[in-house]
């Protein structure tokens, strides 16, 4: 017998064989790695999540375990709109929720929604490596635009929209993934004013915006465009991401409605166990108080890694300084390639990503994504170290 396998499967898939690099370095306990993007188990709230299950078992029994409905648990739905409204000042009802099997599940659900093969999509250049695989599902065009100091550079924005009609644009405006940039409020004000009253779809990804650690939150595009903006919420990064649980907001009803349609048949409703332990946990413990205690960890870990970036490596390395999330993004001295500093440093014992898979077009170059979230000081101190040998010995 010999399957059919559609093109979606059977297409190159650049970004897997790094996330392959990955998942085997998280499985070698002989290895430090910073090439992952997980949230610190400290930062678990274990014997909270306990006390909820059993909770949810005692008061509702069965009902955790029979089928719901596709738009999610009302009760944390009202609690996500309640947060939204605290953290970010915007109104949503639970009506303009859907909760999904983690924002990994909303890419591919609205992608569904809104692709089909030769759409344009809009892409920060570069842009989350996970993301990139669920849009290639769907074969779309993508259009980059580079990332600046201060967020997306809106010169190429306005001149992709100018020659361009896309269908979806996505962003990661706050501690980007792989840079750990963050937008400045002059830029998310400018890109407003160029995306107002297009036929555009904006995808505002936002897992690390509660993670700030230093600096002032900017408004959310959902702010300046409601009806054309679609916010990915998860407790991935701020409860535990073992649960799976993420979320879409948006003030666009047509698309809500599809979009919960489109979910149903693919999964007919996220976890209710899942949902129900979450929303006891949310009820009974402080979670503002939870994610200060990740806060701290990154915090820390992020000054401790600057400052072995500082110590360890040579003349031409640069980083950037994120003031919040999980990432530092490493431009190498010229001539190097980060593909070639990625293997040298395993040999080192120390597994750092290199940049490639991040960009849609742009391999081979000399950039690298640095997780400081999920490692001791001590992995810190001796694993920068390390990865500073593997750039001094290739230059």
């Amino acid at each position: 017998m010999e399957l059919q396998f559609s093109k979606r499967v059977t297409q190159e898939d650049f970004q897997g064989e790094f996330i392959d690099v990955i998942l085997k370095a998280a499985a070698d306990p002989s290895l430090t790695s910073f090439a992952g993007g997980l949230p610190n188990p400290q930062s678990f709230p274990v014997e909270a999540v306990k006390e909820a299950a059993n909770k949810v078992f005692e008061n509702f029994g069965y009902r955790a375990l029979q089928y719901n409905a596709a738009e999610g648990l009302l009760p944390l739905r009202e609690k996500i709109c309640q947060r939204y409204k605290e953290q970010m000042d915007l109104d949503y009802t639970p009506d303009e929720i859907v909760i999904t099997t983690g924002s990994q599940q909303a890419l591919d659900i609205i992608s569904g929604v809104m692709l089909d093969e030769g759409d344009e999509i809009v892409l920060e250049n570069p842009t989350y490596l996970a993301a990139l695989q669920v849009f290639h599902h769907y074969m779309p065009k993508a259009l980059t635009v580079d990332l600046t100091d201060t967020g997306i550079n809106t010169d190429q924005l306005a001149a992709v929209m100018e020659k361009h009609d896309p269908t979806l644009m996505y962003i990661i405006p706050n501690f980007q993934n792989p840079t750990g940039l963050t937008y400045t409020e002059e830029t998310r004000v400018k890109m407003a004013e160029i995306m107002k009253g297009k036929n555009t779809l904006i995808i505002e990804d936002n897992p690390y915006g509660e993670l700030r650690f230093a600096g002032k939150a900017g408004h959310s595009m959902a702010y300046f465009l409601p009806e054309q903006t679609i916010l990915n919420g998860t407790f991935s990064k701020i409860v535990a991401p073992g649960m799976r649980v993420g979320w879409v907001a948006t003030k666009n009803k047509e698309l809500l409605e599809k979009f919960a349609v489109y979910k149903s048949s693919v999964d007919l409703h996220t976890s209710i166990l899942d949902q129900m332990i979450i929303n006891q946990y949310l009820e009974d413990n402080d979670v503002n108080a939870q994610v200060e205690v990740a806060k701290e960890i990154y915090k820390n870990n992020a000054e401790l890694m600057m400052a072995a970036m500082e110590k360890y490596m040579p003349k031409g390395v640069t980083f950037t300084k994120p003031e919040g999330g999980m990432f530092l993004w490493v431009t190498l001295p010229e001539g190097l390639k980060a593909v070639d500093v990625q293997f040298k440093a395993v040999e080192k014992g120390v597994v750092v990503l290199a940049g490639d898979p991040f960009y849609e077009y742009d391999h081979g170059g000399r950039t690298m994504r640095v997780n400081y979230s999920n490692s001791t000081p001590e992995q810190i101190e001796q694993g920068v170290k390390a990865f500073a040998e593997a750039v001094i010995e290739l230059m």
